[in-house]
């Protein structure tokens, strides 16, 4: 058996063809639904880039307990059981946070791994000429230390990426492509193609540019900020363009791996996973990016499509609710491996094959912001009522770019949790500064049935009442700490 996975990062479903959208050109997404279900109700789980990934390796809940940080040393992790137990893992990303501090442990837990360099501001090559300076953000930005000047790095990085063929994506691809080409006529292999884009910046190139017609405002900016919009009209066009554009990036070389599986009659006996970590606010409800908003559906509700050569299953549409902490599992399973006690999450044969419940509620949201449940037709948004207490449980004390530091002088040795097996780990205080706006926003529950858009919010005191019992019990089955039951007032 063989596996690959195609990841992209802050793919919104909204853009894709299979998910009713009839103006981005992405015919290899459509190609690619006529080969496999195509989830209607996945969503995220741990948000933003690297605890979405930790889910992905241990299938459990990341951000109930800390927020962005390396894999633990008690983590189960999907990729180093399968090596573990002879089935080579190979992941190929040009994703910057693997090499950050916050992200460093997980790409070693493949069996062998390659990155190529030069995305969003990758601290990558070298150019002193002090008259390079950043022509695409879309207004003026002041990065925070752990980014340094990432803008004008990117402008430095750029005039070694000018062409699509040297794009870090298309060399992503190249390399996945490469991988398949040797080791086809292997068995007991999982490949990881993971693209960076359609993350911002959205540059992409004249032959996808060409296929939109993209307002002409002065600048070509692609680069906007995690904040509401205050940009005219004619800019936001531009940049849903630009995003549209990356879209159609991603899709020309989705369709170079659907092209060599149908060279090679692959689907006979090789599992085809295509996936996002998240999605992104790219206008949505008058926002740029994630983050800093409550948790949209643009953000959180994903993409996903599966091929299991087993099931057979493809051009059909599924409903049951699924997040990606099935992932792991799904690929355990798939490969004849034992599911650790410790995943919350369950593999998807049945549900690919028949539609088969598997979760009654999903938890998604960010550490230290609301939290978020949804049922698939409702979602509720639960901001703290008591913001007194907030704290990082880990053993790998890095945020995103940094090592942790001053906060470790409070920092106290807790109880190990259910999951940690048998090690106590530090409770270092944390903040929810960052998600000031997203908390401000207050209590809301949306019915997606009636309002996809999450427009208005209703009161439902019925619907409330059984969302806050759920999302207790959801607490409950993640072990949460104690305090986050009285941040949430439950």
């Amino acid at each position: 058996m063989k596996a690959i996975m195609v990841m992209f990062d802050s793919l919104n479903r909204c853009f894709l063809p299979p998910y009713g959208c009839d103006w981005v050109k992405a015919p290899n997404f459509e190609r690619l639904y006529q080969h496999t279900a195509a989830f209607d109700n996945c969503y995220a789980g741990s948000l933003p880039c690297m605890p979405a990934r930790r889910e992905l390796h241990t299938g459990r809940y990341n951000f109930l307990h800390r927020g962005w940080s390396p894999l633990e040393p008690f983590d189960d992790s999907m990729p180093e059981l399968l090596d573990k137990a002879g089935i080579h893992t190979h992941l190929v990303s040009d994703h910057k946070h693997y090499w950050e501090d916050g992200g460093a442990s997980y790409h070693p837990r493949y069996s062998t791994w390659e990155i190529v360099r030069g995305q969003e501001g990758d601290f990558w090559k070298t150019d002193l000429n002090p008259e390079i300076q950043p022509q695409t953000t879309i207004r003026p930005f002041t990065p925070p230390p752990h980014m340094r000047n990432s803008r004008k790095q990117d402008a430095v990085n750029r005039q070694y990426t000018g062409t699509a063929a040297k794009s870090p994506q298309r060399q992503v691809f190249d390399l996945g492509l490469e991988f398949i080409e040797t080791n086809k006529q292997y068995d007991n292999w999982f490949l990881q193609i993971e693209s960076f884009d359609p993350h911002e910046p959205f540059f992409t190139y004249e032959e996808f540019l060409g296929l939109y017609d993209v307002p002409d405002i002065g600048r070509q900016i692609d680069w906007p900020v995690y904040d509401t919009i205050k940009e005219s009209p004619e800019v936001v066009d531009h940049i849903r363009k630009k995003y549209a554009a990356l879209v159609s990036q991603c899709d020309y070389h989705l369709g170079l791996v659907l092209d060599m599986m149908d060279k090679y009659d692959m689907w006979k006996d090789t599992m085809l996973i295509v996936n996002t970590d998240h999605g992104y606010l790219v206008g949505d409800h008058n926002w740029w990016g994630k983050n800093a908003m409550p948790v949209y559906d643009a953000i959180a509700h994903i993409p996903l499509f599966i091929w299991d050569p087993r099931v057979g299953v493809k051009g059909e549409h599924r409903k049951a609710l699924v997040q990606t902490i099935d992932l792991a599992p799904t690929l355990l399973e798939y490969f004849g491996q034992p599911i650790p006690k410790d995943v919350q999450g369950f593999a998807l044969k049945d549900t690919i094959e028949s539609d088969k419940k598997i979760h009654d509620y999903a938890l998604f949201g960010y550490h230290g912001g609301q939290m978020n449940i949804t049922d698939g037709r409702y979602v509720y948004m639960r901001s703290p009522r008591d913001r007194s207490e907030l704290y990082n449980y880990t053993l790998e004390p890095s945020g995103m770019a940094w090592r942790m530091g001053k906060e470790l002088e409070a920092a106290t040795l807790a109880k190990p949790f259910s999951f940690t097996k048998n090690m106590p780990v530090l409770k270092i205080p944390a903040s929810d500064k960052y998600y000031e706006r997203q908390i401000e926003a207050g209590d809301m529950l949306f019915d997606l049935e009636n309002d996809p858009g999450e427009n208005v919010s209703i009161n439902d005191p019925e619907v409330l009442a059984r969302m806050e019992g759920a999302m207790k019990e959801q607490l409950v089955a993640g072990d949460a700490p104690t305090e986050l039951y009285k941040r949430l007032g439950l």
